[in-house]
């Protein structure tokens, strides 16, 4: 059969070139999904995959920073990447970005990546900060068309005033979201003056559509983050790994703002309060230093007054000995004094007859002169 004159003759190289060119311009991104098999890592750096369904199986090509967490063949997995030719080794995807899909397949990588992050230490409660009460600062990681920022910010205004709010507006679910919060948290971190707290919220979805948040990048961040973290993802019952890697998980966007700032009117009622118990204490306190103050006068004067008592009945006692003891008083009593030469005579024997003796009475003295 003669070749047609409108075949091009080409060239293996090309050919692979051509090729190329042509997925460039008509697939330079295409989102394929199917389920893991034939997962490895060559030199902890790249990653080699098929994706297959009932039919087909693709060949794809990346590198371990773009995989989500430990994965397992038999996921399900939705994959971004170029269709490209290689010259040497065949037909691949090279990955753009990929994430689990499908409820089973999330909550398998989940858990995988949970036991590995657990291991490290990520989760351990010693690792917990405590966070400022109420905060002057903070910075919010959120959709900004969200109903879980617009909740936050309405429930922040109410009860507390005087919060510089700080927003960085991210996709919350999606490929691009890892990415864009983690960044976020990075941007917060980098500020010469960073918010005292970084808060992450998300409301409520599918499995997948909070899948964004268990993903190992923004657990990472989250763990790593210099500025204490407050991190809600869906609803209560929704606890994604971010969350567990928080300083401190809040059940719901709404329960975040309750948990970062006091309510004012409770906060005023419990002043006013305070304020009347100190009153009362106060008037309490009066009312008893004024009655020890008045017992313990009183019992100062009865103890004055038995003092003087006491001195008194002393005073009169010493007065009554030491007249008691007064010669004078012997003497009028008939008892005399004895001298001779000048000394007392206390015993007969000391007598000298040949001596003037002077008798000492109450109102004089006699003297008798020497016997010779």
């Amino acid at each position: 059969m003669a070749p047609d004159a409108n075949d091009l003759s080409l060239g293996v190289t090309e050919f692979v070139t051509l090729l190329n060119q042509t997925f460039d311009f008509a697939y330079p991104s295409l989102l394929i999904t199917g389920e893991l098999a034939n997962l490895r890592v060559s030199k902890n750096k790249w990653v080699y995959f098929d994706l297959k369904d009932a039919s087909s199986r693709v060949k794809f090509f990346g590198n371990v920073y773009q995989l989500p967490g430990p994965l397992e063949d038999g996921m399900l997995l939705k994959v971004r990447g170029a269709p490209r030719l290689h010259n040497q080794y065949g037909f691949s995807v090279t990955v753009q970005s990929m994430q689990p899909t499908g409820e089973g397949t999330i909550k398998r990588a989940a858990e995988l990546l949970q036991a590995k992050l657990q291991t490290e230490g990520l989760f351990e409660i010693s690792r917990k900060r405590q966070l400022p009460y109420p905060p002057q600062s903070v910075g919010l990681i959120t959709s900004g068309q969200s109903a879980a920022y617009a909740d936050f910010i309405k429930i922040i205004n109410a009860r507390w005033t005087g919060i510089n709010i700080l927003h960085i507006d991210v996709q919350v679910q999606g490929e691009v979201a890892p990415q864009q919060v983690v960044s976020a948290i990075d941007q917060f971190n980098a500020l010469a003056e960073p918010p005292e707290v970084l808060v992450i919220i998300r409301g409520g979805g599918s499995p997948e559509d909070l899948a964004a948040f268990s993903t190992e990048q923004v657990t990472r961040a989250v763990a790593a983050s210099r500025v204490p973290t407050l991190v809600a993802i869906g609803h209560e019952v929704d606890v994604s790994l971010a969350e567990l890697a928080a300083d401190v998980r809040a059940s719901t966007p709404s329960n975040a703002a309750e948990l970062l700032v006091p309510d004012r009117q409770t906060v005023l009622q419990q002043l006013q309060v305070a304020r009347q118990q100190f009153e009362q204490q106060g008037r309490v306190l009066v009312r008893d230093a004024r009655r020890q103050l008045a017992e313990t006068t009183t019992a100062l004067q009865s103890a004055t007054l038995q003092k003087i008592d006491h001195q008194r009945h002393h005073i009169e006692t010493t007065r009554k000995l030491m007249a008691a003891l007064n010669p004078s008083f012997i003497l009028k009593r008939g008892y005399a004094i004895v001298r001779q030469d000048g000394h007392v005579l206390r015993s007969a024997t000391s007598y000298k007859p040949n001596h003037a003796v002077n008798v000492t009475l109450s109102d004089g003295t006699i003297t008798i002169p020497a016997v010779n």
